[in-house]
């Protein structure tokens, strides 16, 4: 299992190298993009990324190339490859149909964020001091690195902050949490950010709306500030600390609430639901609540302990079928949060029994769809129907 570690290099006046480092690896980048458009206008076809990787080796020996030859040779190869993996994905997506990818472009240097070294280019000095280009930087080591270290990655983040981040091979990890046999259902909301099967619920802090005051002053600042001037660069680093808190604090709180739900249950079944939809419709208020990363870190808490979460598919009318009856509620809209049942008069709350139908599944909607004889007198069903084989643990 690969584990990531980062740390934050102390700022300090020779991070200034840093910086170049960051630039010339940003404009390989650029010089390699260059190359590839020209590649596919002269030929029609995608530039291979060893013949690449050949033409920069033979490049730096050239007059005004000499650049090159300063940077790490793995370094210019995980440039490369970036960008192939750019280009695999945009052809992958474009068979798909999905116009939304686009290819590899170009970069400017101040928006280039890293550069990657592998086995050479690097050395650990001491616990908290690396050797990067015949450099020390000192960083702080807020936890031990554990594992063989396979990779090192230098990152400049938007305020200018160094953070270096080790790629580690931690081998088999031993859960951190015990079993408990609970299988539970839980519905996504803009109100509510998490709703449980048992009605228990989970509210989101919603850290994007607590700064909104702090973020429109900060680009009040920057509007006011002539373009290219140094007021104007400090400014943009004052709104980038300021949305840097932000996902801080979001990150935070998802990791702990994503170990709290880990910690109840042992499977977790949620709704595959439509992001980009939902951005559409809603804009910002789904980019604050971060659902997507919300699903991302709960799959590593559960999977590194033994754990399963599971989807539903997103055509799956949770919302719309009464969970104790059956009845389903065409007419049913998103303004509607309660709603009373006319075939058997319960008052129905729409987010558990949405999470409750995420929980049983399909074999909840069979049994439901047969329950209801000809002469409308319900039929006996079992006190709990589960779906087995979407739900190994019960």
């Amino acid at each position: 299992m690969i584990k990531h570690f980062s740390y934050k290099i102390y700022r300090k006046p020779k991070n200034k190298h840093l910086h170049r480092l960051v630039n010339l690896h940003a404009r390989l980048y650029n010089h390699c993009i260059a190359l590839h458009k020209r590649y596919y206008r002269l030929t029609g076809k995608h530039l291979n990324q060893y013949a690449l990787m050949r033409h920069i080796a033979r490049l730096k020996q050239r007059e005004g190339f000499e650049w090159i030859g300063g940077l790490g040779s793995q370094s210019v190869q995980d440039v490369i490859q970036r960008i192939e993996r750019g280009y695999a994905l945009f052809f992958k997506e474009t068979k798909r149909g999905n116009k939304r990818i686009r290819p590899p472009s170009f970069r400017k240097a101040r928006t280039y964020r890293s550069f990657t070294l592998k086995q050479a280019g690097w050395k650990l000095v001491a616990d908290n001091i690396i050797r990067i280009d015949g450099r020390t930087h000192k960083f702080s080591l807020s936890r031990p690195i554990e594992g063989q270290i396979k990779t090192v990655t230098t990152k400049r983040d938007s305020v200018g902050d160094f953070w270096v981040c080790f790629a580690c091979d931690v081998g088999d990890v031993e859960p951190t949490l015990a079993a408990t046999g609970n299988t539970g259902g839980m519905d996504f909301g803009l109100k509510t950010f998490l709703t449980f099967d048992d009605g228990s619920t989970i509210e989101s802090p919603e850290c994007f709306k607590q700064a909104s005051r702090l973020i429109g002053a900060a680009n009040r600042s920057l509007s006011r500030k002539k373009l290219g001037s140094r007021n104007r660069s400090k400014a943009l680093k004052r709104l980038a600390r300021v949305h840097r808190d932000v996902v801080r604090k979001r990150d935070d709180w998802q990791w702990k609430a994503a170990r709290a739900v880990a910690t109840t249950y042992d499977v977790v079944w949620i709704e595959d639901l439509n992001l980009t939809g939902m951005k559409a419709r809603w804009g910002r208020k789904v980019s604050d609540l971060a659902f997507g990363g919300f699903v991302l870190k709960l799959d590593y808490v559960l999977k590194s302990n033994g754990k399963t979460l599971s989807k539903r598919d997103r055509y799956f009318a949770s919302s719309q079928t009464h969970f104790a009856c059956g009845f389903v509620n065409k007419e049913l809209t998103l303004a509607d949060r309660e709603w009373v049942c006319p075939l058997c008069g319960e008052t129905v709350q729409r987010d558990v029994n949405a999470a409750r139908m995420l929980k049983h599944g399909r074999a909840m909607l069979t049994a439901l769809s047969v329950s209801w004889g000809g002469d409308g007198i319900r039929q006996a069903l079992p006190a709990a129907i589960v779906d087995t084989q979407e739900s190994p643990s019960l």
